[in-house]
This record gives C-alpha cells, structure tokens and sequence, in this order.
C-alpha cells in the first residue's frame, strides 16, 4: 500500500515537472546580435558569381513582415514564401557594373538551417571587378545594429566586406 503511495507522488512530481518545463521547450532564444554573412564565389566556367546569404531566419521572417504590412511570415523549407524572399534580396543586395548598371541575377532558392535560412543567388558576370559597386543592406532597415559581412572570392583575389549603417556599399 505505502508503495502504491510512493508511485503516485513520484508520478505527481513528474508531471508537475513537465508541466512547467513545456514553455521552456517551446521558447526560442533570441540572438543579441544582428548579422548576416555572406559568400561570393566567381565560378569561371559558368562565368558567374554562386552567392549564398545566411541570414537569422527571425530576422528576415521581421523584414518580410514590415515590408508587407504587418503580415505574419514563417520561413520553411518547402513553403510558399520564396517569391517574397526573391523580392526582398532584390531590393537590399544589388551589384552594379563599372557602367552603373544593375547587375540581374538569378535567385536558385532558399534552404533552412537550424535557426538560420541560406539564401542563394547566380550572378552573370564578365570582366574586371575594377569599377563594380556591391550595396548590401539586408536588414538594415529592420536594425540599427545590423552588419552585413560579405566575402567575395574572384579569381585568386578574396576580400571581405563589412556593410553597415553609414556604409553600405563598397567599391570591388
């Protein structure tokens, strides 16, 4: 009998333990610090920059949202949201050529990563980097604080790029 009491409470127990640690499980941390990191690589064969984009997946779920008034995004693999994603990277990463023009590019997609979504992107590119701008100023209108590091690999030459509030854009 006494036994059949012991059970009871130890199971009491557990249950009020799992009882309050279920929103815990739930809770999703927030990062204290807002950047974005980025790879350029010019692939000489297909004569194109592969670029990926990694990038806070609640930060950018924030961004779609203030750029669609209000409207709730939850970014998945597999969802319906990619054409707001290409619109968005459209806007805030932009290449221009020695003539100023806006370089087009293809977007190829997105793919999750735990708490981070890649973004990737084909650029058609020929000739020399002299002259060419790169502006990258994801999320910089989402947060103050928000840093934008970029590296770019062109031929044997890497460099690496810091975009920032007050900077945004950098000669190549």
């Amino acid at each position: 009998m006494e036994s059949g009491i012991l059970i009871k409470r130890r199971i009491a127990q557990i249950c009020t333990i799992l009882l309050f640690s279920l929103p815990l499980l739930s809770f999703k941390p927030k990062h204290d610090y807002h950047v974005s990191v980025t790879q350029m690589q010019y692939n000489a064969a297909s004569r194109s920059f592969e670029v990926s984009i990694r990038i806070f997946t609640d930060d950018l779920e924030k961004a779609l949202s203030q750029s669609h008034s209000k409207q709730r995004f939850v970014i998945r693999d597999n969802d319906q949201n990619d054409r707001f994603v290409e619109e968005y990277i459209r806007k805030s990463f932009v290449l221009t050529d020695s003539q100023k023009k806006n370089t087009p590019f293809k977007y190829v997609g997105k793919e999750q990563e735990a708490d981070a979504t890649w973004v990737y992107l084909e650029i058609p590119f020929q000739g020399p980097l002299n002259g060419c701008k790169l502006l990258n100023v994801t999320l910089m209108e989402v947060f103050d604080d928000q840093v934008n590091m970029t590296n770019v690999k062109f031929q044997s030459e890497k460099k690496t790029f810091l975009f920032k509030k007050g900077q945004t854009s950098h000669l190549l």
